[in-house]
């Protein structure tokens, strides 16, 4: 409106009575120039407007989130590295279907004063951590079990009196901290930790996860307001859903913030798998495979790798080596344990109508190559639908919203739309898995004879980067019916410890992507799975197998094509035959037995006894909270077989006082690296971000419009 009524210039007010004094007042330029310069003004006064918006919510966002500078700057303003550098190494042993492996994490104070490290870190999802060990110089100090509040309370004693001591907690199966005290300026602190896992095998093939870093996790539910409103090591305050928020949410920094010397591991692999191997593949890393008879000795081409990624590492026995069967023992304190391990020989390939349900991520944690993988993974599976099949497509992120109001025939125009609608979908928002759940497991289709007569699949495409893990276990678990549930693991470092239980919650079975060249392989894989058919209502029964006999898994789920039947059972010797027995879709039986006698001496069975039976109390209290007596005989397991659970931590302390009392001791948060092939806002720093950005915008749309307004005022009004 102002332009439209502006009249010529004139060094003369409206009224008269001033004139515009300045430089311009004299110069001799042309009214039509001054026009230009005032539209010019205008119009970068609007652009201006229109970028401080994303600076604006930038700045919100990141002040939300505690972002900032990680590093320490000395006097002349130079960024100096963290004050504690963090450097582990993987040495791991394969025994048959068990993994041994000794963690080293070494801890340097390159401050100057005494330091307390904290660092929250992954483990494989079924880790046994069976020992642990403190090293400070000369000085070698054997950890030793105890129940979490005893180890608590004894920590706390000897970091006020000065001594080195180091404590390991699990805050979840795969999530763990280590803390040491009194780490002298300059000095290095080792914790050495040892934790066996029992190894995947499917369609023919071994795995090893090791993770070495993990994704931020979404904590829903409201602030508890009766929290106390102080720092307490992570980025997130507990909730109403997550009241441990704090504790497993450490802070997520680029490679470059920690230095060239920091959150680096180097790996060794020794594989036995008690067969000739004939190939070493690893969709993650480069690796170097050196045979010697039937061992492989395995590790990373680079010597020290960053750790930003799970390192997975498969390997295939030689062709027509493939064990169609294995058999383990072991005797401990007087008590034998078996390890049985069985591959139906179905071959069958009848396909029965289906009902696809296909949820996907489409969180914040999911931005840049993880819903890449996502929108490829589930596009890869529209394709798996024949014309006789029904589908949905659901996205979840803040909100959950669903392609259709219910499953629709897979025919042409159905599946182009939704082709559509998958290729659009991008990353934004919060984790609320919950109602996501809730509507792909109550859509039932058309609910007439013809849906009911379909097998119902639900593909779950995640990176499972939650927190309320237990109460989404109870969700599944009440509310599958006749479904079954699949995931999907996407992402560098997804939560593994979801994938694998909610499969096992929804009678399905879980898959992990790694990277986007490898999706094909691991989906046709799984949708080969799902069309192949299912050995359903399968019983174990082992010789002399009395009532009181205690086997894990106690329920053998649903096994689809390549999947093997794997038990651990303690009080039975090495004798007689194991019969495993099933039905195949069409009603005929199927049934193999196995010779006991053969089995080959096995390692740490019994510690994978006590951790499937410590995981069959825990599942008691989905919410994560168990009665009186199942958490005391988890303690009892734990203590007995020297594992850590929930409720059992290990210490080690040195008995002499090392720092003097008149020096203070600061905590230092080591902080995880940022997974690879995730975008810049999953970053969380320990200080608060400036608004220096939104201020300088601020300014210079200020300085705009002035300048706008002081060429306005040179015009004279008619």
């Amino acid at each position: 409106m102002l332009l439209t009524n502006l009249g010529p210039y004139s060094s003369t007010a409206p009224n008269g009575g001033r004139q515009i004094a300045g430089s311009m007042t004299g110069s001799k330029i042309s009214p039509r120039l001054r026009r230009w310069l005032e539209g010019i003004s205008l119009w970068l006064a609007v652009l201006l407007f229109l970028f401080v918006h994303p600076v604006y919510a930038e700045a919100s966002e990141t002040g939300r989130e505690g972002a900032g500078e990680f590093h320490f700057v000395d006097d002349a303003g130079q960024r100096l590295g963290s004050a504690t550098l963090l450097n582990t190494d993987y040495n791991v042993t394969v025994s048959g279907l068990i993994a041994d492996t000794r963690l080293r994490q070494s801890f340097r104070n390159t401050s100057q004063q005494w330091r307390e490290g904290v660092f929250v870190f992954p483990l494989p999802e079924n880790a046994n951590v069976y020992g642990m060990t403190m090293t400070a110089g000369e000085r070698v100090i054997v950890g030793e079990i105890h129940e979490k509040q005893e180890a608590k309370r004894q920590y706390a004693k000897a970091k006020e009196e000065g001594r080195k001591v180091a404590r390991v907690d699990q805050q979840r199966p795969n999530l763990f901290t280590t803390r040491m005290a009194n780490i002298p300026p300059g000095e290095t602190i080792t914790v050495e930790l040892n934790y066996q896992q029992a190894v995947r095998y499917q369609s023919g093939e071994f795995e090893l996860r090791l993770p070495t870093t993990l994704t931020p996790r979404y904590m829903p539910g409201q602030a508890l307001d009766n929290e106390p409103a102080q720092w307490s090591g992570g980025w997130a305050s507990p909730t109403t859903a997550v009241p441990d928020a704090d504790q497993i949410s450490p802070f997520t920094v680029r490679p470059d913030d920690v230095g060239p010397d920091s959150h680096r591991a180097t790996i060794a692999l020794e594989i036995n798998a008690g067969l000739p191997v004939s190939r070493v593949s690893s969709p993650s890393h480069r690796v170097t495979s050196t045979w010697n008879g039937n061992t492989v000795e395995v590790a990373p081409e680079s010597r020290a790798v960053l750790m930003d990624r799970d390192l997975i590492v498969r390997w295939a026995p030689a062709r027509g080596m493939e064990p169609a069967a294995a058999v383990f023992q072991e005797q401990w304190q007087g008590e034998d344990y078996l390890l049985a391990l069985v591959v139906p020989g179905v071959n069958g390939k009848q396909r029965l109508p289906r009902e696809l349900v296909f949820v996907i991520d489409t969180s914040g944690s999911m931005a840049g190559e993880s819903i890449r993988q996502a929108r490829q993974a589930l596009l890869r599976g529209l394709e798996t639908l024949d014309a006789d099949d029904r589908f949905n497509v659901i996205q979840f992120n803040s909100q959950t919203h669903s392609l259709f109001m219910e499953a629709v025939p897979a025919s042409g125009d159905n599946l182009a739309r939704a082709r559509r609608y998958v290729k659009g979908l991008n990353a934004d928002g919060g984790t609320e898995m919950a109602s996501a759940l809730d509507a792909a497991l109550e859509m039932t289709g058309d609910g007439g004879e013809e849906s009911r007569a379909r097998v119902r699949q639900v593909v779950f495409i995640t990176d499972g980067a939650v927190g309320n893990e237990s109460a989404l276990f109870g969700k599944i678990r009440d509310g599958l019916g006749s479904s079954r549930l699949f995931t999907v693991g996407i992402g560098s470092a997804p939560n593994m410890h979801f994938m694998r239980e909610a499969a096992r919650y929804g009678r399905g079975t879980y898959t992990a992507i790694s990277d986007l060249s490898d999706v094909a392989r691991p989906l046709d894989e799984l949708f080969g799975k799902m069309e192949a058919p299912v050995l359903t209502d399968i019983a174990v029964s082992w010789p002399g197998q009395a009532a009181a006999t205690e086997a894990f898994p106690d329920r053998i789920g649903d096994l689809f094509r390549g999947e093997p039947m794997v038990q651990v059972v303690r009080g039975l010797p090495a004798e007689g035959a194991l019969d495993v027995s099933g039905r195949l879709p069409d009603g005929s039986q199927w049934q193999q037995s196995l010779s006991l006698e053969q089995a080959a001496n096995g390692k740490g069975l019994h510690r994978h006894w006590a951790k499937q039976k410590i995981d069959s109390l825990m599942d008691s209290g989905l919410t994560g909270q168990i009665d009186d007596d199942a958490r005391q005989h988890v303690i009892r397991l734990g203590l007995e077989h020297q594992l850590m659970t929930k409720y059992t931590s290990f210490l080690a302390q040195d008995k002499t006082p090392s720092r003097p009392s008149q020096e203070a001791l600061e905590t230092d948060s080591v902080p995880t690296l940022l997974p690879a092939g995730s975008q810049g806002t999953m970053l969380r720093y320990p200080q608060t971000a400036t608004m220096s950005p939104l201020l300088i915008a601020i300014g210079l749309i200020g300085l705009m419009f002035s300048a706008a307004i002081t060429l306005l005022k040179r015009r004279v009004y008619p």
